[in-house]
């Protein structure tokens, strides 16, 4: 069984995908910054190179993890999936619809299918940093020309009117990224000793180039949700240390802001989903790792120190999500409230329904520890939840829980029944008999998020 603390399925104010070996070994972490929830989602499954890669809806992190497989992580069940093996540092990319990844491989790019478990591959040699347009048709990438300098390019997802989008004399792009209204590209170039960061409108090919830090050394740039600025890490020096400037700039390069410094060389920058806050590394303390998590709000320039300890590679701030009309469930009887789905329908005074799924609320009267109240659950004769479901023991509401996940193999008739444990924080009385724990049962999609919500009357 995996032990860890409940995560509420709340992405109002986002949160920070990490890696970092503050457990022992590099893994994927979940830090929430409204509230400094912090958590480990993988076990062994990290490398230092891995780089936590949100779907848009931030139900799902693609990494590549040891071995260099790309792993599939659910953020809402804690499942992984095992995809494909490529090289480290391999730029990622979800499709606009959360269902395709693309990637380069073998001088190839690859679609992957994450649904289906089905691929084809569009031959590119030389390509990189292939990505998605908005409109989830067509895809961006890098590749050399005939004469062999490096170029942008794109492509139709169905191999078809592929299209010269620069005319590069510079030599080779690094760190291309489409902005996320698809309208505008940045890349840094020409290497990593000097690294200058410019921004090409895809419309026209017109090029600006940003200013950049005092070293000409800038790094890890990344749009802002809007489309409108950049973030990067700029380096600077003063006797005896390198260390690196927060910036920010308009994507034409007429707005530079210095906005907090770190004392690493360069370290990765991350937009909050509203765009008014950067998070980035920093506590290298003259070693090349960085141990800090930090958060500068753009209005008041206030850098804050949010997490310390292990060494922290990189970071992903997660998605806007928009938010599903909610009603609020609430009973007397099992002295329970949440929120669930507006769309759903009463069956029945336990039982609420409706389209992706459902859920459903009990009692238990049991003295056993939660341990062994869920195991009584998840392994019942009938196996409603296949022959090897998952147990993860957290705490909700400051109670003692469980989650319990359904296996592969679960029966169909069950609709991926899935379940919360509760202690509930005092003997529950209906009718006749005392009840010590709450369970909700409801479809694998569902359950974290309604359980996060739960509160006690």
């Amino acid at each position: 069984m995996l032990a860890v603390q409940a995560v509420p399925y709340d992405h109002s104010q986002g949160w920070i995908a990490y890696t970092s070996d503050r457990g022992g070994m590099f893994d994927i972490w979940l830090y929430r910054p409204q509230d400094g929830l912090n958590f480990q989602l993988t076990k062994g499954l990290g490398a230092e190179f891995s780089v936590p890669y949100w779907s848009p809806d931030s139900r799902r992190i693609a990494f590549i993890g040891i071995g260099n497989v790309v792993h599939l992580l659910n953020t809402v069940t804690l499942a992984v999936a095992r995809i494909d093996q490529i090289e480290p540092y391999t730029l990622l990319d979800w499709s606009p619809d959360n269902r395709s990844l693309v990637y380069v491989k073998n001088a190839q790019i690859v679609v992957y299918d994450t649904c289906s478990h089905s691929s084809y591959a569009i031959p590119e040699p030389g390509a990189s940093d292939v990505q998605w347009f908005p409109s989830g048709t067509e895809l961006l990438f890098a590749a050399p020309d005939s004469t062999g300098v490096t170029q942008l390019y794109r492509i139709r997802a169905d191999r078809t009117d592929r299209r010269q989008i620069t005319q590069n004399t510079d030599g080779p792009l690094h760190d291309v990224r489409i902005s996320p209204d698809g309208t505008f590209a940045l890349y840094t170039f020409p290497g990593a000793s000097i690294s200058i960061i410019s921004t090409v409108d895809l419309a026209t090919g017109t090029i600006n180039t940003l200013e950049g830090g005092p070293l000409a050394k800038n790094y890890f740039p990344a749009w802002s949700p809007d489309s409108r600025s950049i973030a990067y890490s700029a380096t600077a020096y003063k006797e005896p240390i390198y260390y690196s400037l927060i910036q920010i700039d308009s994507r034409t390069g007429q707005n530079q802001r210095t906005l907090a410094a770190s004392d690493c060389f360069a370290t990765p920058v991350g937009w909050s989903s509203d765009g008014e806050k950067i998070a980035y590394l920093s506590g290298c303390a003259g070693v090349e790792s960085a141990s800090q998590l930090w958060i500068v709000d753009i209005r008041e320039q206030i850098p804050v120190n949010v997490l310390s300890g292990g060494r922290i590679t990189a970071l992903q701030w997660s998605p806007r999500v928009s938010r599903v009309p909610e009603n609020i469930f609430t009973s007397f009887v099992y002295r329970v409230s949440f929120s669930y789905p507006a769309n759903w329908h009463r069956v029945s005074e336990e039982r609420y329904e409706g389209f992706g799924g459902f859920f459903q609320v009990s009692a238990i009267s049991a003295s056993d520890r939660i341990a062994d109240v869920c195991n009584s659950e998840a392994f019942h004769p009938l196996m409603p939840y296949g022959s090897s479901p998952r147990i993860v023991i957290m705490t909700i509401q400051n109670r003692e829980a469980c989650f319990i996940f359904p296996s592969a193999d679960q029966p169909a008739e069950m609709n991926k029944q899935a379940a919360l444990i509760v202690r509930y924080p005092r003997p529950v009385q209906i009718g006749e008999t005392f009840y010590n724990y709450f369970i909700l049962w409801a479809d694998v999609n569902h359950i974290r998020q309604i359980g996060g919500r739960l509160s006690f009357i």
